[in-house]
């Protein structure tokens, strides 16, 4: 007979994935479930801040219609706030274009020299640097060093990435910059100039409620209670332990028994709490959010504007009042900063925009701080074969007489990626 510390299955983390493992597990015939986190909340990085009646989130994150966590959790979509954002961004030369290319501003002010320039630099990638080892060698091949500087692609690359293009890996720059490629060929540059809108068939864009990601969660994880899931939040865990017999983790002042574990945390932290010596030199990016509210001219239309200009280090901000209305008519979004560009200090971070974006003209008007946030291990930063040694890692979690705790029921499941005009179409 099982005791109240039994469970034919442990996952840990509550965020989106540790939410469809979940829900994947139960499919497999798991009955007896319990979900741990270290954050007394459902959702993982999914964090919002209410602060007065604003309302902010640690990144900008836009959901659609077609996610995995719908497929599973379809009592969610209600909670989900319709909403129809843009993407800008700012350009070196301080004008606000489309993001991620916009022929008007990238392009046609080229000049006739500069268009010769370019072309030139696109052939010399295309025959002398096929060669694809890391995200700055994938970028170039596509547009070219010259449009690669002029754009302020590669200066947006290093504030996403949380570290210099060249130091990160081509596969992983391929895949969270796709669209790249996709707006680089010659079919998609025809199209442009043609002005034929792209094929497919939009999906609709969803925010969470104004009330925050716990209203939006609740009805995932009343369903999962239901079916006898159990969570743990607010509960670090510590050592985890594995033996023929099953395994052992500690979790609290508790001793947890199970037959499986499922990690869907940082492996770093899996490593950890196995015992195991981090010999891997997986890297993640720590966030500063700065929350602002804001009255008079903002100085460009985008729900979303990401930094392209060769200076100011804030990497995308977001304006939430486009999404949940004004109050008291005033805006307000959140700024996005990586913490190691400004010495991991928020004081620094605010007066960096706030300067950045007097010297470009925008935010002309009252622009106020109304808080910020930290948050560690936002993200992972993918260099030096990253991919490979995460590899290694999950492979050593899951010998015999380690642990199983890198099982992923739901690895395809990830934080949502930036958002980019190629996700908006069905795929």
């Amino acid at each position: 007979m099982q005791t109240a510390h039994e469970y034919d299955a442990i996952v840990l983390g509550a965020g989106i994935s540790g939410l469809v493992a979940t829900s994947v597990l139960m499919e497999q015939g798991c009955r007896r479930i319990l979900v741990i986190d270290e954050y007394e909340h459902v959702g993982g990085n999914h964090i919002n801040f209410n602060i007065k009646d604003y309302s902010f989130d640690i990144g900008s994150l836009i959901f659609q219609d077609d996610s995995p966590l719908l497929r599973h959790f379809p009592e969610i979509l209600p909670q989900y706030v319709n909403i129809s954002p843009s993407w800008g961004k700012l350009t070196p030369h301080g004008t606000i274009a489309n993001y991620p290319l916009s022929i008007k501003e990238d392009v046609l002010t080229l000049g006739p020299i500069g268009f010769i320039r370019a072309g030139l630099s696109v052939l010399k990638s295309r025959l002398f640097n096929r060669h694809i080892g890391n995200a700055r060698d994938f970028a170039r091949y596509w547009i070219g060093d010259y449009f690669l500087y002029r754009s302020g692609l590669e200066n947006y690359m290093q504030r996403f990435f949380g570290a210099a293009a060249a130091r990160i890996d081509a596969d992983f720059a391929e895949k969270r910059m796709l669209w790249l490629k996709e707006h680089s060929s010659p079919k998609a540059l025809l199209r442009y100039f043609r002005g034929k809108p792209s094929s497919g068939v939009d999906n609709y864009q969803l925010a969470r409620p104004k009330s925050g990601f716990a209203d939006l969660y609740a009805p995932a994880v009343e369903k999962l209670e239901r079916a006898g899931v159990a969570f743990m939040l607010g509960t670090k865990v510590g050592r985890i332990e594995s033996s023929a017999s099953g395994n052992v983790v500690h979790a609290g002042n508790l001793t947890l028994k199970t037959g499986r574990v499922i990690s869907t945390i940082p492996i770093p932290l899996a490593v950890e709490s196995c015992g195991l010596p981090d010999t891997y030199g997986l890297e993640t990016v720590t966030l500063i959010s700065l929350f602002f509210s804001f009255a008079g001219e903002r100085g460009f239309g985008h729900s979303i504007l990401y930094n392209f200009s060769h200076d100011g280090h804030w990497k995308r901000l977001t304006v939430y009042s486009d999404f949940y209305g004004r109050s008291d008519g005033r805006e307000y979004f959140a700024v996005e900063v990586i913490a190691s560009d400004v010495v991991h200090d928020a004081e620094t971070a605010r007066a960096d925009f706030c300067e950045h974006v007097r010297r470009n003209g925008l935010f002309a008007g009252d622009l106020v701080l109304e808080g910020s946030s930290r948050l560690d291990n936002a993200y992972p930063v993918y260099t030096n074969k990253a991919k490979s040694r995460a590899l290694d890692a999950i492979a050593k979690l899951k010998e015999p007489g380690s642990n199983p705790s890198a099982d992923k029921a739901a690895s395809s499941i990830s934080r949502p990626p930036e958002p980019r005009r190629s996700m908006s179409r069905a795929r």
